[in-house]
């Protein structure tokens, strides 16, 4: 029992939401993250956006979108 609550809470445990991919605008001026490729924030967007790790885009000091937050 105890090694099936284990694996189930590993996830939760193990810092899975820093693998979770996001989408940045990629421009020296881009300071938000999104979740949604489509997301409005992109909108503005005069480059090309660009799939990264969560970690990636909070270790560029980039924050949450506040369309999706």
């Amino acid at each position: 029992m105890k090694k099936l609550l284990l694996i189930l809470l590993f996830p939760l445990l193990s810092g899975s939401d820093m693998a979770e991919d996001v989408y940045i605008c990629n421009s020296k001026n881009a300071t938000k993250y999104h979740k949604k490729e489509f997301c409005r924030g992109l909108g503005a967007c005069k480059k090309e956006t660009k799939k990264v790790t969560l970690k990636e885009a909070k270790d560029l000091g980039l924050t949450l979108c506040g369309w999706e937050d």
